[in-house]
């Protein structure tokens, strides 16, 4: 049974950084794709940030500034969200999917992914 619970949310000013612990349980990182999406106020959920057995995959919009990583001792998914602008807030949900991808023609696509954490809110002012 996979389980994903997010944490770190909360409110940074513009300019700031926050790092998004997603503890995993019932998840083998090498075994599973990985993914962070957000759903910003009024918009569809999007994925930003996936890790599969292509490496990682970047939405646009945060290409450069956010980093995901995941922690295999401790079974923790991460972004590393750098330069925060007002426009990344939003519900910060990730997610895992099983067999990993490979070869996807939209790496981003949230529609193979099969296990949600509840989320966690970022508001950037």
């Amino acid at each position: 049974h996979v389980q994903l619970v997010e944490s770190g949310g909360g409110s940074v000013q513009a300019g700031g950084s926050l790092k998004l612990p997603c503890a995993a349980s019932g998840v083998t990182f090498s075994n599973h794709s990985m993914g962070w999406f957000r759903q910003a106020p009024g918009k569809e959920r999007e994925g930003i940030a996936i890790i599969d057995l292509d490496g990682t995959h970047y939405s646009d919009s945060v290409r450069g500034r956010f980093t995901i990583s995941k922690d295999g001792a401790v079974n923790t998914l991460y972004p590393q969200m750098n330069s925060l602008k007002p426009e990344d807030t939003g519900m910060y949900y990730c997610a895992a999917d099983y067999p990993p991808t490979m070869g996807a023609v939209r790496p981003l696509s949230q529609s193979q992914y099969k296990s949600w954490g509840q989320g966690t809110q970022v508001t950037v002012s």
